[in-house]
């Protein structure tokens, strides 16, 4: 149940990510099970953005 729970408030951060930065795809937005920090490290440096900036963005979303 709470990987259900995450997987739909991922999917609902993702969009809401990709309204807010445009230029951001479904790849840079894929989450695999075991590359989490790969992906927001990924993500933070595309949108050139602290770690704490981008959890900041996530977290407001």
């Amino acid at each position: 149940m709470k990987t259900i729970e995450l997987n739909e408030t991922w999917r609902e951060k993702k969009n809401r990510l990709k309204e807010r930065f445009i230029f951001l795809t479904d790849n840079d937005l894929k989450f695999e099970e075991g590359k989490r920090e790969e992906m927001f490290e990924e993500l933070r440096i595309k949108l050139g953005k602290t770690k704490q900036e981008l959890l900041n963005i996530i977290v407001a979303l």
